[in-house]
């Protein structure tokens, strides 16, 4: 009987410490539609209309989700917390994307984007005091050298980069400070809440701005860019947060964030396949590299003054 107990207790702490990264995945799955799809939808809507209008649209879903569910309101400190992940999810990183899509290949903002999971490591870090082991640290510059190699080599070297890559290293701030806050306010909140609230409080603003986008340049787009827009509405702008959030507030944070290593590898699948741009070998063997990083530093484990911290209480 002992020995039953045992066995349970072990297969509900691997459960347990996989639970993080699993939600986290599905998260990526979700975001790495997110730039091929913003290239579709650029052909008939301007970029401005695309990174605001995403932002009202999956508004008016998270405002009939909390009034279905009549979720508690944040508290103030909440709310000035929700204001960072606004400009950094729902302004900062669409609006700064769809700008360089305009001009730069979605597989190469892809690789751009690869940066993302150090800039979220290090931002998890100063804002919540995480402290992996250095073993996870080299795995995650890894990564990331590999996804500036791929930048530099898509791009025709590092003395090459034009504005759409500086639009693109700004996206990455944006998001990796959007996301560190937001993990620990899913803490608080809960995941689906979190991102509820902070899209209801930047609808007012990104609202102004759908209007004036769709006054300066009238939408135009088919059917086909329509359902494009529409994805990155309600899945990448929404449900996929979902699962984000919830994967980074059960953490380890930092390790969790690895994961997004995988999404410009899957990245440059989808635009190969759905935009048919040109992947090569090269690109190939590296995302191989990429998500091999990915795997071990998310299989790191914390420093031991990390492990001896309490297990985060989440809410539902």
């Amino acid at each position: 009987m002992r020995e039953q107990s045992s066995a349970t207790a072990l297969r509900s702490t691997a459960l347990s410490r996989y639970a993080g990264p699993a939600w986290g995945l599905l998260g990526v799955i979700a975001f790495s539609f997110t730039l091929p799809f913003t290239r579709v939808a650029i052909g008939g809507l301007s970029p401005l209309f695309i990174g605001s209008a995403r932002a009202v649209v999956a508004a008016v879903l998270a405002a009939i989700v909390l009034a279905a569910f009549r979720a508690s309101p944040p508290s103030a400190r909440q709310w000035a917390r929700l204001a960072v992940v606004a400009g950094g999810v729902i302004a900062g990183f669409p609006l700064l994307t769809s700008f360089a899509l305009t001009t730069a290949p979605a597989s190469h903002a892809a690789v751009v984007i690869g940066l993302l999971p150090a800039a979220t490591a290090v931002a998890v870090v100063v804002r919540t005091g995480e402290r992996p082991a250095r073993s996870f640290w080299a795995f995650a510059a890894v990564g990331a050298l590999a996804a500036v190699g791929f930048a530099a080599l898509q791009g025709g070297g590092l003395g090459t980069l034009h504005v759409a890559d500086l639009l693109l290293f700004g996206a990455v701030l944006a998001a990796a400070v959007g996301y560190a806050e937001g993990g620990l306010l899913a803490r608080e909140l809960g995941s689906w809440q979190t991102i509820s609230w902070a899209l209801v409080l930047a609808a007012p603003p990104m609202a102004a701005l759908a209007v004036v986008a769709a006054v300066a340049q009238p939408p135009a787009a088919t059917p086909v860019q329509w359902l494009a827009f529409a994805y990155l509405a309600a899945v990448s702008m929404f449900l996929g947060f979902f699962a984000w959030y919830r994967g980074l507030a059960i953490g380890p944070m930092a390790q969790v964030s690895q994961i997004q290593l995988v999404q410009p590898v899957m990245g440059i699948a989808w635009a190969g396949l759905l935009l048919h741009e040109q992947i090569g070998w090269p690109t190939v063997a590296g995302g191989l590299a990429v998500i091999a990083c990915a795997a071990l530093a998310v299989r790191t484990r914390q420093s031991g003054a990390a492990r001896r911290g309490a297990r985060p209480r989440l809410r539902a």
